[in-house]
């Protein structure tokens, strides 16, 4: 890698970030190992062979598991890294998609960085290479339950190796020392880099969701007073008093005026507790994203191998029940937030609330408008229901009862993904008629961004006054969601 591209990833170990990641994954931007971390990486290796030779190694001088007491034979360690890879290396369910194996790439090679695991240097340029060349180990998503992603790095190690088929590009072989089977697999890397592109996405989708509900509030005449700073300065949990902000600013911009009374008294929930229900998922978003950015820069392969006092430490750090949590909680905060959204929909729709017609029908009578668009998102909102149902309820007791404990962060991930698509339908149902709503009471909009947000959403969402297929639309609203984050 050129030292002079200024726009590469610096991996160190030390100071990779979740927005890093998702740049590497899908933005294809290069990394750089760094020198030093290569250095250190190459200690640990040597520590690790040395020790090895003096004591007892897990992993290395012996099988893994409830093995853990079975001496590898003197004559056999040579084979013993590749016997232990092609015998974990085993996995099911669909391929990865490209991008996740991507952050899966970036995140080892960046632990391993760390210079805890051992591993041979000549497997860090490897997977170094194969993110500059755009070559994706085929990987499987299903044989991980939070104490490690055995199955799925075990996959990679081996076509590193030359044992397995690359999924797409590929690398000359590279040789696996007889320690480097456990260092390489001993992490959550997969799990993590399904993490950071859920945490990524729902990031984005959680602050366009204050455009769309910016727009709700516009066609249904809110009230203001729920957003007041005086309000929020009373109960400051700062997620709250970051949503309320966010709609000030994005309702009135820097005006200093008192904005004008809404409609009602008090608002139906949607909006006037739109703070409330928000806050807690903006703050378990920044929650997830901690717990991320220490296990993306950790070294915490069991053992550890410590190059300032040459010590081997046999741990619990495979341990995922931060992250596993951190996932369920922000799943469950995410469903409170879609419900408030699927209710907005159902205001808009309420000619009591807006003023206009049921259903924003503009057609001859009986005319349906956008009544379905309430099935649709509430089909979306069982799926996300379904998705935050806690993973960390459950355990698992293996390997000869020896490992008796697992977070299941695997499974807290996907659903976490899984719940991106959900949510983004139900906040694109919530636009569709947002917008519909806006342009067909012809109210002036405050002179906040929201009002340029609506004209360069025009285009993109027309609205069509007889009853028509609206499938097209929804589509087009999830994919205008992608542009709303920034404002």
């Amino acid at each position: 890698m050129s030292v002079v591209d200024m726009n590469a990833v610096a991996l160190d170990g030390s100071r990779l970030s979740c927005g890093d990641v998702v740049r590497v994954a899908r933005g294809s931007v290069p990394v750089a190992l760094d020198a030093k971390a290569e250095e250190r990486a190459l200690r640990a290796y040597e520590v690790a062979r040395d020790s090895g030779a003096k004591r007892a190694v897990y992993g290395r001088t012996t099988g893994v598991g409830a093995n853990r007491h079975q001496v590898v034979a003197s004559d056999a360690v040579d084979q013993h890294g590749l016997r232990l890879l092609r015998s974990h290396a085993a996995t099911s369910g669909e391929r990865c998609a490209d991008d996740v194996v991507r952050a899966g790439l970036v995140i080892r090679l960046n632990q391993l960085a760390a210079a805890g695991s051992g591993v041979h240097p000549r497997l860090l340029r490897a997977l170094r290479e194969a993110l500059t060349e755009g070559a994706v180990p085929a990987v499987h998503a299903r044989g991980s339950i939070g104490t490690g992603d055995l199955g799925a790095l075990a996959e990679i190690a081996l076509t590193l190796a030359g044992e397995r088929a690359w999924g797409r590009g590929g690398l000359d072989p590279v040789p696996v020392s007889p320690g480097d089977a456990l260092a390489f697999i001993s992490s959550n890397a997969m799990t993590l880099a399904t993490s950071v592109l859920a945490w990524h996405d729902l990031s984005r989708l959680l602050q366009a969701s204050h455009v769309v509900a910016a727009l709700s509030y516009c066609a249904l005449g809110g009230s203001p007073e729920a957003f007041a700073e005086r309000v929020h300065a009373r109960r400051p949990h700062p997620g709250s008093v970051r949503a309320a902000a966010d709609m000030r600013r994005l309702l009135w911009g820097d005006s200093t005026q008192e904005p004008p009374a809404g409609r009602r008294l008090q608002d139906p929930f949607g909006l006037r507790a739109f703070p409330q229900v928000q806050g807690p998922a903006l703050e378990a978003c920044d929650a997830l994203e901690a717990v991320l950015t220490v296990d993306v820069n950790a070294a915490a392969e069991n053992p550890f191998i410590d190059v300032d006092d040459g010590g081997v430490y046999h741990h619990g750090h495979f341990a995922t029940a931060h992250l596993a949590l951190a996932l369920d909680h922000l799943r469950a905060a995410l469903h409170h937030v879609a419900e408030l959204s699927a209710a907005r929909l159902s205001d808009l729709v309420e000619p009591e609330l807006t003023g206009l017609s049921p259903f924003l029908a503009d057609g001859p009578a009986g005319s349906s408008g956008v009544m379905i668009l309430e099935y649709v998102s509430h089909d979306a909102l069982s799926q996300l229901r379904h998705a935050a149902s806690p993973v960390t309820l459950g355990t698992a007791v293996i390997s000869r009862g020896l490992e008796d404990h697992a977070s299941f962060a695997t499974q807290a991930a996907a659903s976490t993904a899984a719940a991106v698509g959900a949510y983004r339908t139900v906040l694109a149902c919530e636009l569709l008629g947002a917008v519909r709503a806006v342009e067909m009471s012809g109210a002036d909009l405050p002179a906040g961004p929201v009002a340029e947000v609506l004209r360069q959403l025009r285009p993109v969402l027309p609205v069509v006054a007889e009853d028509h297929p609206l499938t097209e639309e929804i589509h087009r609203a999830e994919r205008a969601l992608d542009g709303l984050d920034g404002w």
